[in-house]
């Protein structure tokens, strides 16, 4: 950290300034700790943890748990919570408020199946009277900035993203992240900014682009075109955490950043290796090492090959032999020795 004051038109959110316009998207599945804290050291203002269900009877199971972990993150440590019961999503609310959560971020922004039959996630936007009652009961329930991610409808004929964020900001929320597709389209197609445009001149509070963001010089065209106070990354930091410094480097020069060298790209699959082995033990890091590594290897045209010999591999040993074999004996990583999983 440094003394040096920030920026006075950087975004906020509640009492929180942040120290750039990047930020990380929660993504289940994906933004555990580790992976928050490799794209926290590579340039994310904010980063946001996987979704955490508002039904506490399930936070006893190894993933609400790990999910649920924090320790040692820097603040402001953000959590999503997910449900369609405003009584349930309060409590959640208060109680990880309690845990430490520095900002709650509410749901209604996951276009996924499991997730919509509930009706939780997007599903939510259909039901803006639920909605109302969902964000009145949140912020009432803790002292603590809420915040809000959605979509700009549930499909083409009913955006409503707009009438949702007036809602939010009468309520109180204090920043809105909105990702450019309505839940019927999910991941496809291209995402429209129209409509996070148009969102961002009907209110006051801070607005986060979302949808399709890939490099500096989309960042800057999104922002200039919705006005945006942020960005906020999902699919283009798996296997590129570097995007975050990327970003930065060319919201403030203007200037396409040289890409991560491979003695860089090493140490960093490396440092993350090491994260996962001794957040999850080695039985299930090795295991979740192989969605990350198989991100990170997508960027090379060897990458389907390398991911067919990575992902038998069945020890952390011979995980970290692989990347030897790909990159040359480690220089400058500390390896931490695990003792089973450190997040049951």
């Amino acid at each position: 950290m440094t003394d040096t004051p920030l920026p006075a038109d950087l975004p906020r959110i509640g009492v929180h300034q942040l120290p750039n316009r990047v930020i990380l998207a929660p993504m289940a599945g994906v933004t555990d700790r580790p992976f928050r804290q490799q794209c926290r050291e590579l340039g994310a203002g904010l980063v946001v943890s996987e979704m955490v269900t508002s039904d506490k009877r399930l936070w006893n199971t190894v993933k609400s748990r790990t999910r649920m972990n924090h320790a040692g993150e820097p603040g402001p440590r953000a959590v999503q919570i997910a449900g369609g019961d405003a009584a349930m999503l309060a409590e959640a609310a208060a109680l990880n408020a309690e845990m430490g959560a520095e900002i709650i971020d509410i749901n209604m922004g996951c276009p996924a199946k499991k997730v919509c039959n509930k009706a939780a996630g997007s599903a939510l936007m259909r039901d803006e009277k639920l909605v109302g009652e969902i964000l009145d009961a949140v912020v009432r329930a803790v002292d603590v900035p809420v915040t809000l991610k959605m979509r700009t409808g549930w499909c083409e004929e009913t955006r409503n993203a707009i009438a949702i964020a007036r809602m939010a900001e009468n309520a109180g929320i204090q920043a809105l992240s909105v990702h450019g597709r309505t839940r019927q389209q999910k991941y496809t197609g291209e995402a429209e900014y129209d409509t996070i445009a148009a969102v961002k001149a009907a209110v006051s509070i801070p607005v986060f682009a979302n949808g399709d963001i890939d490099s500096g010089e989309k960042a800057r065209h999104v922002l200039d075109y919705t006005g945006a106070d942020a960005v906020m990354i999902g699919r283009a930091a798996q296997g590129n955490p570097w995007i975050f410094r990327e970003i930065n480097h060319y919201l403030a020069t203007g200037q396409v950043a040289c890409g991560p060298s491979d003695a860089e790209r090493a140490l960093v699959m490396r440092t993350h290796l090491e994260a996962l082995y001794e957040f999850y033990g080695d039985y299930m890091g090795t295991r979740i090492a192989r969605k990350h590594v198989g991100w990170y290897l997508a960027t090379r045209e060897d990458g389907s090959e390398l991911k067919r010999h990575f992902n038998p591999l069945e020890e952390p040993e011979q995980q970290r032999q692989f990347l030897t074999r790909l990159f040359g004996e480690p220089e400058g990583i500390a390896r931490t020795e695990t003792q089973g999983s450190h997040a049951a």
